[in-house]
């Protein structure tokens, strides 16, 4: 009986209750992709804290994250895709001509980020976003 009592109001209570929060198990080191042993489920809910290990496994940290500690929202990001420093192909396209050119990331960005680029040939600084090849796409604005 006292089952069945327990059953009822378990169901009775609202499905965010019964959520809880990812936690990492290990530090997790800015720019480190999350691994599945890495984090864990709390049962306790956390304000602003993933709810979900598949919402955490595979990105990437954009600050250091303790053991014990939740995983907030705003920690994690798409993995970068393009490191600062690093020489990148930047290409310009517009009504028909195409200009490409070698540049240098100045940050790092994840696909569809906008960074900064210098143009090594004209030293100028200019800003466009990192496509899936690698490239990074500049736009005149």
């Amino acid at each position: 009986m006292f089952a069945r009592i327990a059953a009822a109001l378990l169901f009775a209570l609202p499905s965010s209750a019964l959520a809880g929060s990812v936690v990492a198990t290990v530090t997790i080191r800015a720019q480190e992709i999350v691994r599945p042993e890495a984090v864990r489920l709390d049962p306790m809910q956390i304000e602003g804290a993933h709810d979900s290990l598949d919402d955490v496994v595979g990105y990437e940290a954009r600050v250091t994250i303790y053991p014990g500690r939740p995983v907030l929202r705003g920690a994690l990001g798409e993995p970068a895709l393009i490191d600062r420093n690093q020489i990148v192909e930047l290409t310009y396209a517009r009504a028909g001509l195409r200009i490409v050119a070698e540049g240098r990331a100045l940050g790092r960005g994840a696909v569809g980020e906008r960074i900064r680029v210098m143009n090594m040939t004209s030293r100028t600084t200019l800003f466009g976003t990192v496509l899936p090849d690698g490239t990074v796409t500049v736009t005149s604005e």
